[in-house]
């Protein structure tokens, strides 16, 4: 019962930490408004809370053979409280980008050190596990659109307050639970984070070619989605609830993603969800109907969010107790870095001229190349599984 609770609570925590990172999508175009900023300018915003989920995540890892992984799921809720606060009170952009960066700096210590714990809570499904807890993170991503069209009611600072109390809250009661919790100590001979990721170097390289590209791309893709669903012709209004139906279909995607992560080959399985995400990105680019783009938009949130469960299960699920959290942290900041710039990217595109349709079928083609290689390459038997 005490691991149940502590799960229970650290998928309360991964719904807050999540908001943080997405809660700037649908305020990209409140703040070209407020502060007066290019679409360049609005991308590096969001680009920030990336970097800076990936900037502590190898430091996290170092901490990780040191000292227990609750103790950095609790520093990780601290941060993203008073971060929330900072980013709330900002008036200038330089203000706004360093909070921004602190917040993406919680989410990446949270990261680092609760999914390790996750998976050791409950080491015979591992794949269940991980997709409940990435499918609350997926709700925060639900609740994101609507909760900034709700608080532009009254404040768009509304919506970063409400994650810094809800952070303190959650991160208090963690502390409660956790202390009255029997905790796994699966971690313990896991002592030196280069050894650790050096000796699992094939395993995270994989995991990085198949998956560091297609997160780059749709970090550019769901943070510009609002704004090109209205180039495509949609209201405002309308292009908020394309970006909620895209993270809505990622909520059932996280359940059958982790669900299918425990049963099926891992690679083929990985390769499959790239490669069907490529093509209906492709696909997204030829669509004009607003009955077309709904479709698509449901088959794309659905498909991308599978893969994040898949990942995370063939990485933590594949790893020995005594390198799972070294070798997981390199894995996570170098996978977090990799997508960081991808709203960045995408901004610098946009303001060059080119359209979003050219950008992501480009995009697409880039990505379904490089998991016909990469098949190839599993064929010969040379990628770890």
């Amino acid at each position: 019962m005490g691991r149940t609770r502590l799960f229970a609570s650290l998928c309360g925590l991964v719904f807050l930490v999540n908001l943080a990172r997405i809660i700037f999508a649908p305020l990209l175009d409140v703040f070209i408004a407020e502060f007066a900023i290019g679409e360049a300018t609005a991308g590096l915003v969001v680009t920030l809370a990336w970097v800076g989920s990936a900037s502590l995540r190898l430091p996290t890892g170092w901490l990780l053979t040191k000292v227990p992984r609750h103790h950095l799921v609790l520093v990780s809720g601290t941060i993203l409280a008073g971060s929330s606060a900072v980013a709330a009170t900002a008036t200038t952009v330089p203000h706004l980008m360093i909070g921004t960066f602190l917040m993406g700096i919680a989410s990446g210590v949270y990261f680092v050190s609760a999914n390790p714990l996750v998976s050791e809570l409950f080491p015979d499904r591992v794949g269940r596990v991980m997709g409940v807890h990435g499918a609350a993170s997926q709700v925060a991503a639900v609740v994101a659109a609507p909760l900034v069209a709700l608080t532009l009611f009254v404040n768009w600072r509304l919506s970063l307050w409400l994650i810094a109390v809800g952070a303190g809250a959650v991160t208090l009661y963690i502390y409660v639970v956790a202390g009255q919790t029997d905790l796994p100590d699966a971690g313990r001979e896991d002592s030196d984070l280069i050894a650790g990721a050096l000796s699992e170097w094939r395993l995270i390289g994989t995991a990085l070619a198949i998956a560091g590209i297609t997160v780059f791309i749709w970090q550019g893709v769901f943070n510009f989605y609002e704004l090109y669903m209205q180039s495509k012709g949609l209201s405002r209004g309308m292009s908020s609830t394309m970006l909620t139906l895209v993270f809505a279909a990622g909520i059932p995607a996280f359940f059958v993603g982790g669900d299918l992560a425990d049963r099926l080959p891992k690679i083929p399985y990985l390769l499959g969800i790239v490669g069907t995400f490529a093509a209906s990105l492709f696909v997204l680019t030829t669509v004009e109907s607003l009955p077309g783009l709904i479709a698509v938009t449901v088959v794309i949130g659905f498909v991308i969010h599978t893969l994040f469960p898949a990942v995370d299960t063939y990485v933590l699920g594949t790893l020995p107790d005594e390198t799972r959290g070294s070798a997981y942290a390199v894995f996570s900041s170098i996978w977090m870095l990799s997508q960081s710039l991808g709203s960045y990217v995408l901004g610098v595109f946009i303001e060059g001229g080119y359209t979003y349709d050219e950008v992501f079928a480009a995009s697409a083609v880039v990505l379904g190349a490089s998991v016909v290689i990469l098949f190839i390459v599993d064929r010969t038997g040379r990628l770890p599984s």
